[in-house]
């Protein structure tokens, strides 16, 4: 295995557990469990709920794409990354545990919890991305970045087993009960990546670092646009990544909703996916260093296509919830190789000593418009189905794939 080879195997692991850590966050509250949770219990009914639940996913989006580059520029010139990446994983901890506390009737207090939550995840994952160019090199980042995903996938396919092994009654009480063990979880396995991986001296906060992350803030968005093939990649990254945020954030309501899956089926669901993601990571973490890392977004993108259009198709077949399990297992073999090699991409294009902000930028770009395919989602649900509203995700994809083969990778 490549880490026997590597210098720095203590602090690849310790990278990558943040992954196994976190993983359960999106895994079971965004994805799969609490969202249908949300829709089916604590809403006054599905429609509604799911306007609302897409409406917090928004509401998340606005607020990364604001901070993420603003914190970015901070840690630059601070030296803050570490303290940033520990009080986020902390926040989101905490709050994922407090969403034990909202019952039927509680809308607006789960939203608030959970949006809390959400934002906090996924400012830690600025942080934790910004690592990658650090502890890598050109010829391993592929399988640096790919193990990464795959140990994600391992940590929520392990936190949905041990879900079943605790909670084997998923009534209400079980279910909020899923929020605590994946708070416990995320405080846990994130340790080791604050014990052993490295980081700059901090230094002490003052007022020129605020006022300069500003100045680097507008610097980078000017910088951005000399850098052509980065532009033209975050704005392609833009539309396919909304796609895969919109099936995260709704892919157990379209199950519930849609499909009739009780919990149980979609926690099951959510396991077979974590099987089929932690598989495609590994394997194209491989290959993305053998044939390339445009080809294995290419592929994860005309698969997403395919596997989105049978999801759709599913209420229409005779066996329903088989097509959609198969559609759910190519879409789960996708996900992590798409946002691994993304995260690569990214690492190889950005300019030296600019990781930090560049990285908040790739996740401005992730959140700048993700509000519009849930939201979209949402409201095409609300007044007409859940079934008409994939076609959100679908073109999603289409367009991202077609601005991602118009770039010259060549050019810089």
């Amino acid at each position: 295995m490549f880490l026997s080879k590597l210098k720095n195997k203590k602090e690849v692991i310790s990278w990558s557990l943040y992954d196994f850590a976190n993983q359960p966050f999106t895994t079971i509250i965004v994805t799969f469990v609490y969202g249908a949770f949300f829709t089916e219990y604590i809403a006054n009914d599905k429609q509604t709920g799911t306007l609302l639940w897409s409406s917090a996913i928004a509401i998340t989006a606005v607020v990364v794409s604001v901070l993420s580059p603003i914190l970015g520029a901070l840690a630059d010139k601070g030296g803050y990354r570490k303290l940033f990446l520990m009080f986020f994983t902390w926040v989101c901890a905490i709050f994922s545990i407090l969403l034990y506390f909202p019952v039927a009737g509680d809308v607006y207090f789960a939203l608030s919890l959970f949006v809390v939550a959400n934002v906090a995840f996924e400012m830690g994952s600025v942080f934790c991305n910004s690592y990658l160019p650090d502890i890598s090199k050109e010829d391993n980042i592929g399988k640096i970045s790919g193990f990464g995903w795959g140990l994600g996938f391992v940590g929520g396919l392990s936190a949905l087993f041990l879900s079943l092994h605790l909670f084997p009654t998923l009534d209400s009480e079980g279910i909020r009960r899923i929020n605590i063990l994946v708070g416990v979880w995320f405080l846990i396995f994130s340790i080791p990546t604050f014990l052993f991986v490295k980081d700059r001296k901090s230094e002490k906060l003052q007022k020129r670092h605020i006022i300069n992350s500003f100045k680097s803030l507008k610097n980078t968005f000017n910088e951005v646009v000399k850098y052509k093939t980065i532009l033209n990649f975050l704005v392609a990254r833009l539309f396919f990544n909304d796609g895969l945020v919109t099936i995260f954030s709704l892919g157990g309501i379209y199950a519930m909703g849609t499909l009739n899956f009780s919990f149980d089926e979609v926690l099951i669901l959510g396991i077979v996916l974590n099987v089929a993601a932690g598989i495609g990571s590994f394997v194209f973490g491989y290959l993305e260093d053998e044939i390339g890392v445009k080809n294995v977004i290419n592929i994860s993108l005309l698969v997403l296509i395919f596997s989105t259009l049978l999801a759709y198709f599913a209420p229409e077949t005779s066996n329903p919830k088989q097509m959609f399990w198969v559609a759910g297992v190519f879409i789960g073999l996708m996900v992590g190789p798409n946002q691994s090699c993304s995260r690569s991409l990214m690492a190889q294009l950005i300019p030296s000593k600019k990781q930090n902000e560049f990285f908040g930028f790739f996740a401005l770009t992730g959140k700048a418009t993700s509000f519009l395919g849930p939201l979209l989602f949402g409201i095409i649900a609300k007044f007409y189905s859940q079934q008409l509203a994939l076609w959100v995700v679908i073109l999603f994809f289409i367009i991202g794939l077609f601005l991602f083969n118009r770039i010259n990778f060549k050019q810089e």
